[in-house]
């Protein structure tokens, strides 16, 4: 399995490298965003390690980029501010998983490990013919595809899944930690905001639009998708 690191420190770049290959990971690295762009496009990854602050094009605007074409390789950014607004940003740009700098390089390796793992059942889990409903909600699993009212909403990968779990158990509550779980793997940390994030995005896309309120928070449980 090959992992491309897009980092323009050094040192930090050697030693993810070092950590990755004792793991027996295949690792390519490059410093500058411009580069790892020309890259992306010529070669397959089972995961992309990318920093921020990148010489050439910045990490938002390279998974940005790549995620016009490529949807399903699990992106996991590094950061050296813990700032919501900075993960905010990464996940509208694409990303996957959040790392803020320092971090140890084992918890480095879970994170690694679970999007990989998590993107391979995914994508080997669907099958062709499932559809699902859910009111006036329709999504087409096998092309990624999902419509309210008959119209077209594009999500991002990890919104799909959030939505797609939800419709799974249409007015069942499902708590943040099944979702971590389901959809980033048991090795998450369940204490972050990423999942709150995510359904913040999915109701400005699924509800706001149609000024519907489906996508219901029971605090202190989880989420769950109301039905009329």
């Amino acid at each position: 399995m090959k992992i491309l690191v897009v980092e323009d420190d050094p040192i930090l770049n050697k030693n993810i490298k070092e950590t990755l290959q004792a793991s027996d990971y295949q690792v390519e690295t490059v410093y500058d965003g411009l580069l790892a762009e020309r890259l992306l496009k010529k070669e397959n990854f089972e995961c992309i390690i990318l920093d921020i602050n990148l010489p050439g094009k910045t990490g938002y605007d390279l998974c940005k980029s790549f995620r016009t074409y490529n949807n399903h390789t699990p992106v996991l950014m590094l950061t050296a501010f813990d700032d919501i607004e900075d993960k905010i940003k990464g996940f509208e740009s694409g990303t996957d998983d959040y790392l803020t700098k320092p971090f140890l390089m084992k918890e480095l390796l879970l994170r690694v490990h679970a999007l990989i793992k998590r993107s391979k059942m995914n994508n080997h889990s669907e099958q062709d013919t499932d559809t699902l409903f859910a009111g006036d909600i329709t999504i087409q699993i096998p092309q990624k595809k999902v419509f309210r009212q008959g119209k077209e909403i594009v999500l991002t990968p990890r919104e799909f899944q959030i939505l797609k779990k939800l419709c799974e158990n249409k007015g069942e509550i499902v708590s943040k930690k099944d979702l971590i779980a389901e959809i980033w793997g048991n090795g998450f940390d369940a204490n972050t905001n990423t999942i709150e994030v995510y359904v913040n995005f999915l109701r400005n896309k699924m509800d706001k639009p149609f000024e519907k309120n489906s996508i219901k928070t029971k605090v202190g449980y989880g989420y769950y998708l109301e039905i009329e």
